[in-house]
């Protein structure tokens, strides 16, 4: 999270001020000052009455004429143009309260996404740096009216709570900023199924760490994004620019879940190319369910096929015994064969609730 400094001068002055009492001091009126700069006398009568700029090029004939640097001119003028430009933005901030209010600041806050608030306007400011955008009608056009739809291509405008979803899709994008992944190609990804299955089946403390490099080696990003309130998405898969992007929730913090998701989303990227956004557990326009049905499917042939779910199912018992004795043979974990059967309502979901991992992820 970078800190935002907001400079914001009471009053400042068009150097226009100062030329006129200098030119005051010294006796010289508009019309001469005019003749001695070789400039036009509109031309120095706009900038005494302070609807002009200095440019460059007066500053240097100032300079000659007054004795004062060109710097000096050039400097009042920044100094004037910065203040003009930072009344304009407290309009842009008023402007933007209402849109402002409809995040979950205080949650953004608490995870370190943007620096705390003490009122509105500073919600508002740290929300438009959070998006990138100078102000809110840009958001609007962004993720309502998908002007620029390379980058993203669904409508939030019709969803619930479309302002704590662009938060949490905002905050992966600058997640990923911060990753280097390799040049993309299907076989690299393909080729990685067998590593990520396994870590799995033999999921340790420190796993999503291995996920993330094995993931950048094949030329994809893995980032993982907490909920929002408001927002309960469990993963995401997108492009941006050339490098695919797989965000993920980890909302229900169990291992069944998380790889079913992670494969999911892997799916998306390898089945159905560059130029959708998909959203798990979050209804949007245009959804595909066909895409999904097939992203469902892939993970579900990585992770437990549908020949070995059979074999579950025509077991005696659902003991746990059973259950982890199959998973070894299949090279599953236990919790992906109970989730399945829970699922489905095969067994009570109080029976093997303990083959359950938890994910805990920084």
């Amino acid at each position: 999270m970078n800190k935002i400094n907001e400079y914001n001068p009471q009053l400042v002055l068009h150097p226009s001020e100062t030329l006129k009492e200098k030119l005051e001091e010294i006796g010289i009126g508009p019309k001469e000052f005019a003749l001695r700069t070789d400039k036009p006398e509109k031309t120095i009568t706009a900038i005494l009455n302070g609807s002009s700029s200095i440019t460059p090029d007066m500053a240097v004939q100032f300079e000659n004429v007054l004795g004062i640097p060109a710097h000096f001119w050039l400097n009042k003028q920044r100094s004037y143009d910065e203040f003009l430009a930072r009344e304009k933005r407290k309009t842009v901030v008023k402007q933007a309260l209402s849109w402002a209010a409809k995040f979950p600041v205080s949650d953004m806050c608490k995870k370190h996404w943007i620096q705390n608030v003490n009122n509105n306007e500073e919600k508002a400011i740290s929300l438009l740096y959070f998006f990138g955008f100078s102000n809110h009608k840009a958001w609007e056009s962004y993720y309502y009216n998908r002007e620029l739809k390379v980058a993203f291509r669904i409508s939030l405008a019709h969803v619930n709570e479309p302002y704590a979803i662009s938060a949490w899709l905002r905050k992966g994008e600058l997640q990923a900023s911060e990753l280097k992944a390799s040049s993309f190609t299907e076989k690299k990804l393909k080729g990685c199924l067998k590593d990520l299955k396994n870590i799995m089946v033999h999921q340790d403390s420190n796993f999503f760490s291995t996920v993330q490099n094995i993931c950048l080696n094949a030329g994809v990003k893995v980032v993982h994004t907490p909920c929002l309130p408001k927002a309960p998405i469990n993963g995401a898969a997108r492009w941006i620019n050339d490098t695919p992007l797989i965000q993920l929730s980890n909302r229900y913090k169990r291992n069944d879940i998380f790889w079913f998701t992670l494969f999911h989303e892997i799916g998306h990227i390898l089945l159905h190319g560059k130029k959708d956004i998909f959203l798990e557990d979050i209804e949007y326009p245009n959804l595909d369910t066909k895409k999904e049905v097939e992203a469902n499917e892939f993970a579900g042939n990585v992770v437990l096929t549908e020949e070995q779910y059979s074999e579950a199912l025509n077991l005696k018992r659902f003991s746990v015994a059973a259950i982890i004795a199959l998973a070894e043979k299949f090279n599953t974990h236990p919790a992906i064969i109970i989730g399945r059967l829970h699922k489905d309502n095969k067994i009570k979901k109080t029976h093997g609730h303990r083959l359950y991992k938890y994910v805990d992820l920084p």
